[in-house]
């Protein structure tokens, strides 16, 4: 499954259980921190959890599902902010089942109808959450929001 340059977002991407996860916010937003966050609370709590991509990752479209997947040269790899990069456990690719945005200032209620991340055709379930909250108040809303 070979990625044109185009097909890259700007995001991270994980895997919890069997759900792929997109997380999408502006650089320093906190999306690797939150994958690493949501890693491991997965991995505590004995489910598989897995890094699909930091910072690029490819989302194409197959049949009706998104599936993810980071960048070749990244493969493995994550941003620790003040640190560096760090060597990751990762997979290759996942069918995601929604998307994470961290937003400087999301809205206070859900808007109606429920926010989707919409791409190549195919809408995901959307979950906004504000860029300064805690980050394990962060990891167990998008834990609670996944077991939906």
């Amino acid at each position: 499954m070979g990625c044109d340059v185009s097909d890259y977002l700007h995001a991270t991407a994980v895997v919890i259980g069997e759900k792929g996860v997109l997380l999408l916010g502006a650089s320093g937003a906190g999306k690797s921190a939150l994958a690493e966050k949501l890693i491991a609370e997965a991995q505590l709590a004995g489910q598989f959890a897995r890094l699909i991509g930091d910072d690029r990752v490819a989302v194409r479209r197959v049949g009706e599902h998104l599936i993810a997947t980071g960048h070749p040269l990244l493969q493995g790899q994550i941003e620790r902010r003040g640190v560096g990069i760090i060597s990751s456990n990762q997979i290759d690719r996942a069918v995601l089942a929604g998307a994470v945005e961290i937003l400087p200032s999301p809205e206070r209620l859900p808007a109606e109808p429920a926010p989707t991340f919409h791409h190549a055709g195919i809408d995901l379930p959307l979950l906004t959450l504000r860029d300064d909250r805690d980050l394990g108040a962060k990891a167990h809303l998008v834990c609670d929001w996944l077991k939906r």
